[in-house]
C-alpha cells in the first residue's frame, strides 16, 4: 500500500500552517450542504456508539473539560456535550463551526474555537480528555498534528482517534479495488463543490447503495461478507452514504495507516496503554497520556 506515517523528514518551517487550506474549504462546505440532521436517532446512536465504544466515559472526572479537535459539523459533540462538564468544539473552517453552533445551540457548556492544530487555545496539561475522530488523516503532518493535542491533555487523561485504515487485513483484490477508486478520488476531488456534490451523490446511488443492499442481502442469507467492498454501509441510510462518498471522493488530501503506524504515531506522541477497536470503523484507538 505503501501508507504514509505522517512522519515529517524534516522540521515545518515556522511560517507553514500544518493543514491543506482546500481541504479544509471542501470540508467547510459538505457539512453546510450535509449538516447531519437528516440522520435517524438510531442510526446516529449506532454510529456513535461504534466511533466510542473504547472511550472510557465511567472513569472521566465528575467536572470533566476536554475537547474535539475538528468538530465538523457537530453530530459526535453532541453526544459527548451531554456526558462532559465543558466541551471545546475546534475546527479551523468557519462554515463548519457555524453548522456546529447551530446544531449544539442549546448545550450551554460548549465553547467554540476557530483555530487548527497549530494553534490550539488551550493551556498546556489542561484537559481531562480529548479525542479526534477521521480528521489527522486529512492534515500533512499527522504526527505533529497529534503531538499537539495530546498536550493539552492532563497525565493520564485519554485521547481517542479515528484514522483511515490502509487495508492490511484486506485481500490482494480489495486494495487493488481501492487503488483504483483512489485515482478517481484525486480527479473529482478536484472538481468544483457543486460538481463534486453531483458526481458523489451519483457515486453513492450507484455504488454505494447497490454493494451495501448486496451485503446486507448477503449477510441475510448466511454470507459472510466481511470483504465485500462497501459492505460497512449495509445498516446505513442513503443520506449517510451521501455524506461519506463526498467526504471519501471529495477530499484532496487523505492519508491511510496500518493498526501498527497508528501505534507508532501514538506512542510517539506521548501516548500509552493504547487499545484499539477490532470490528469496523477500521481504526478506532484510545490511548492515555503519559504520567
Amino acid at each position: 500500500m505503501g501508507a504514509k506515517t505522517g512522519v515529517s523528514d524534516a522540521p515545518r518551517p515556522h511560517n507553514v500552517r500544518n493543514l491543506d487550506p482546500k481541504t479544509v474549504e471542501g470540508f467547510g462546505e459538505e457539512w453546510v450542504a450535509f449538516d447531519q440532521t437528516a440522520m435517524t436517532w438510531s442510526e446516529w446512536q449506532r454510529l456513535f456508539e461504534a466511533y466510542f465504544s473504547i472511550f472510557p466515559f465511567d472513569r472521566l472526572p465528575v467536572q470533566a473539560e476536554g475537547f474535539d479537535l475538528g468538530c465538523g459539523s457537530g453530530r459526535w459533540a453532541v453526544g459527548v456535550a451531554a456526558r462532559v462538564a465543558k466541551l471545546h468544539c475546534i475546527d479551523p473552517s468557519e462554515k463548519a463551526l457555524g453548522v456546529a453552533r447551530a446544531r449544539l445551540t442549546h448545550h450551554e457548556n460548549v465553547i467554540f474555537h476557530l483555530a487548527d492544530t497549530d494553534n490550539i487555545p488551550l493551556s498546556n496539561e489542561s484537559q481531562d480528555f480529548g479525542y479526534s475522530l477521521g480528521v489527522l488523516h486529512h492534515i500533512p503532518d499527522t504526527l505533529l498534528a497529534m503531538r499537539k493535542c495530546v498536550v493539552k491533555l492532563k497525565p493520564g487523561a485519554p485521547f481517542l482517534v479515528y484514522l483511515y485504515y490502509a487495508f492490511e487485513q484486506r485481500p490482494a483484490w480489495f486494495r487493488a479495488l481501492w487503488s483504483v477508486s483512489d485515482w478517481l478520488r484525486k480527479g473529482v476531488s478536484m472538481l468544483p463543490f457543486s460538481a463534486r456534490k453531483s458526481v458523489t451523490t451519483i457515486l453513492a446511488a450507484t455504488v454505494y447503495w447497490p454493494l451495501a443492499r448486496a451485503a446486507s442481502l448477503g449477510e441475510r442469507i448466511g454470507i459472510d461478507v466481511q470483504h465485500f467492498p462497501l459492505s460497512a454501509y449495509r445498516r446505513s441510510s442513503f443520506y449517510t452514504m451521501r455524506t461519506d462518498a463526498l467526504d471519501r471522493f471529495g477530499t484532496r488530501l487523505e492519508k491511510r495507516f496500518t493498526r501498527e503506524q497508528i501505534r507508532s504515531i501514538m506512542t510517539a506522541s506521548g501516548l500509552e496503554n493504547i487499545v484499539f477497536r477490532d470490528e469496523e470503523p477500521f481504526w478506532v484507538a484510545c490511548g492515555r497520556k503519559k504520567s
